[in-house]
């Protein structure tokens, strides 16, 4: 859900707005202080902020400015002055739409929507999402090198996550340590495969409910390890 920031000190025209919005399915808070606006804008997160112009403290221009330099979150100012110079100085601070007063609550419905949807495309276009990997309450994901396992975050040494995240990605496969010392390791054991032997026993305590009886990295004996699906 959208979370969206309105300073207005007229209190009957922000209920109003947030009463339209709220209806349209955001979460809407309401600042009427141009001080307390600002500072909760620059604080805390939300996805689009409402401005009016005239307010008590600091006004919508000075607040549009300060957001900017901190953030990209789409702005609309809303004032009932209708003079060109005051539109051309709020877009050129860095706002994202003008609106006159009177307005219909409609129309700032969807205004508001637009500029969510084209910010949310912008942003979409430019972040990659994280690779993970998630098999029966365990979530591992590789670009941050995190591992949740039912929804409770561990923490595993660089060796324990990579030969963690190789198994699960290759799920029923069975592995001899010798493979596995020489894919995560890079070379060859030269005769002593133990580490592997001590890798398992710790991923086994930190992902196993019951080590005596794994439910993710099984033991075939007398040939290796393989994760089940």
């Amino acid at each position: 859900m959208s979370k969206i920031l309105i300073v207005e000190d007229e209190v009957a025209i922000a209920e109003l707005e947030k009463d339209y919005l709220e209806l349209s399915g955001f979460e809407v808070d309401v600042e009427n202080d141009g001080m307390t606006g600002l500072a909760r804008a620059l604080a805390e997160d939300f996805d689009l902020f409402i401005l009016d112009l005239m307010l008590p403290g600091i006004d919508g221009f000075e607040i549009c400015k300060q957001i900017r330099e901190k953030k990209n979150t789409p702005i609309l100012m809303v004032s009932a002055k209708k003079d060109d110079i005051d539109k051309i100085r709020g877009l050129g601070l860095g706002a994202d739409d003008y609106v006159t007063k009177p307005f219909s609550p409609s129309e700032l419905v969807a205004r508001v929507k637009a500029h969510l949807s084209r910010y949310e495309r912008l942003i979409g276009s430019s972040v990659v999402e994280n690779d993970i990997i998630e098999i029966r309450g365990i979530k591992i994901d590789k670009t941050a090198r995190r591992v949740w396992i039912n929804g409770e975050e561990k923490q595993f040494t660089t060796k324990e996550f990579d030969l963690l995240t190789f198994l699960a990605e290759n799920p029923n496969h069975v592995y001899t340590k010798e493979e596995l010392f020489r894919e995560i390791w890079d070379m060859e054991s030269i005769g002593d495969i133990a580490t592997v032997t001590v890798h398992i026993k710790k991923i086994r305590e930190k992902v196993e409910m019951d080590t005596s009886k794994p439910q993710y990295i099984e033991t075939i004996w007398g040939v290796g390890y393989r994760f089940k699906l």
